[in-house]
């Protein structure tokens, strides 16, 4: 699209970036702390040597910050775009509307993240953005928008006028609720929201000590500068008749393996069953390796996992599964095979894409969940929910569903969180969070146990929960 053909209001943001380009570089080296704990944050949500749309790139300097395989940016200024090229001729950089479906079409792929820092602003329809970035966007695609507090605006002003920041133009104005309203009507659903920087600049070492220790704290953080959304589309998310692996992690269970199977739900063409036994003293191997022989019309597979505890036993059957989507049934059978059904549909119709059940919804069968453990898994489930930006009911029902292609991306970044979680539940809820995954609970009639005893020792795994706090903490807020 020609400058002639602009908008008035777009000529008019160009006129003035095209102004600004020479500067801009030098505006972000004296608010250099301001920009780097920004950038901090997008390279926690967005990983290295992703493929990467910056819509709004200015000097790229940003786009360089998160070190991407493929990069591309857009910008309307063509000085901006100049500027960009300049800085990092290892990237692709085009002038462009973001408004213009016709730049889209031109790139002619998708991405992993589109990423929109502080052009938000300046658009002359967002609505009109976000249907266009429709075009270059598949169901695993993150739109990553991070942005400024409306509320902060006065005292932008003021450090504008002190020239502490570099001068902008009049910039449209709007909360974390209408943002996500915005993305809903063009067919973006929110995956979870964040407020970071509650003091922009370092003043002797006052600033990271306010936004590490205060700035991420409920409430307080909603009165921070920066503004973080990350949403995914909602358009062809239906994926029917993917196969599927249910692993059922086994310990002393040999009582409830013959039970696995008869209650298991045929919900799908393909079902490949993984036990995988933990070293058991009561036969369970034996009995495990029995049924599978005694019920040839599934497809059974038996392992013994290499080490010990549940996290081991769930990597290990992950590892072997060849099934589309992912199933964890704890053997106890205390959440029923016969749920199964619901968490596959929500896979494959795309309402969620890392699915948990919830057993704090329905009422429980008598000693089902001990009365200390109810309060521990309602408090946790809370403080996780604050932890990670999505609602979580019930971080430790044993059920989890998650598609391969996910898993094998949580394996993928597993050095960032490092080998920390005995339960297995932990690594899975944090990997999905920092990959932006849309989390959806689905209750469960949590039953007691037929056969055997329950390896879940209160305290001890409370105080290990407990350190799990601080580790998520440590690692999802504090960076």
């Amino acid at each position: 699209m020609s400058s002639a053909d602009l908008p008035s209001h777009n000529k008019r943001i160009q006129s003035y970036y095209d102004a600004m380009a020479s500067k801009r570089d030098e505006w972000i080296r004296r608010n250099i702390y301001f920009h780097e704990e920004d950038w901090k944050y997008l390279r926690f949500i967005v990983p290295k040597y992703a493929s990467v749309l910056e819509v709004g790139c200015g000097t790229g300097q940003l786009l360089g910050a998160l070190n991407p395989a493929v990069g591309v940016g857009i910008d309307i200024s063509p000085a901006m775009i100049e500027k960009a090229r300049e800085n990092h001729p290892n990237f692709d950089f085009r002038v462009g509307d973001a408004a213009d479906p016709a730049v889209y079409d031109s790139l002619n792929t998708q991405f992993d993240y589109v990423v929109i820092s502080d052009s938000i602003g300046m658009f002359y329809d967002c609505m009109a953005v976000f249907e266009a970035i429709q075009k270059v966007c598949s169901p695993s695609t993150r739109l990553v928008v991070s942005y400024y507090n409306y509320h902060w605006e006065p005292i932008l002003k003021l450090g504008r006028a002190l020239g502490m920041q570099m001068p902008q133009p009049e910039s449209n104005y709007f909360s974390t609720a209408d943002l996500i309203g915005f993305l809903h009507l063009s067919d973006f659903e929110a995956v979870s929201a964040e407020w970071r920087l509650l003091f922009p600049m370092k003043f002797f070492g006052l600033g990271p000590f306010l936004n590490l220790f205060i700035g991420t704290l409920p409430l307080i953080r909603r009165a921070c500068l920066r503004n973080y959304v990350i949403a995914r589309s909602t358009r062809h998310l239906k994926s029917p008749n993917l196969s599927c692996t249910v692993v059922i992690p086994c310990r002393n269970e040999k009582g409830n393996i013959e039970s696995a199977i008869r209650r298991l739900p045929r919900f799908c063409d393909d079902i490949e069953v993984i036990f995988v036994e933990g070293h058991s003293s009561d036969g369970t191997l034996e009995e495990c390796e029995r049924v599978r022989d005694e019920y040839s019309d599934w497809n059974i597979k038996v392992l013994r996992q290499p080490g010990k505890g549940k996290a081991d036993a769930v990597t290990t059957g992950f590892a072997a599964a060849e099934g589309d989507v992912l199933m964890i049934l704890d053997a106890d059978l205390t959440v029923p095979p016969e749920d199964l059904p619901k968490f596959y549909q929500a896979i494959t119709d795309g309402k969620g894409e890392f699915i948990t059940g919830t057993r704090l919804v329905y009422p429980m069968e008598d000693q089902a969940m001990r009365f200390l453990n109810l309060i521990a898994n309602w408090t946790f489930a809370r403080i996780f929910s604050y932890l990670l930006n999505q609602r979580f009911t019930d971080t430790l029902c044993g059920t989890k569903v998650l598609r391969k292609s996910h898993y094998l991306k949580i394996v993928e970044n597993r050095d960032y969180f490092g080998d920390f979680d005995p339960f297995g539940d932990f690594d899975l809820i944090f990997g999905a969070a920092k990959l932006g995954l849309k989390s959806v609970d689905i209750p469960v009639r949590y039953a007691n146990r037929n056969y055997g005893t329950t390896q879940i020792s209160r305290f001890r795994h409370g105080w290990q929960l407990l350190k799990m706090v601080v580790f998520a903490f440590r690692k999802l807020k504090a960076l």
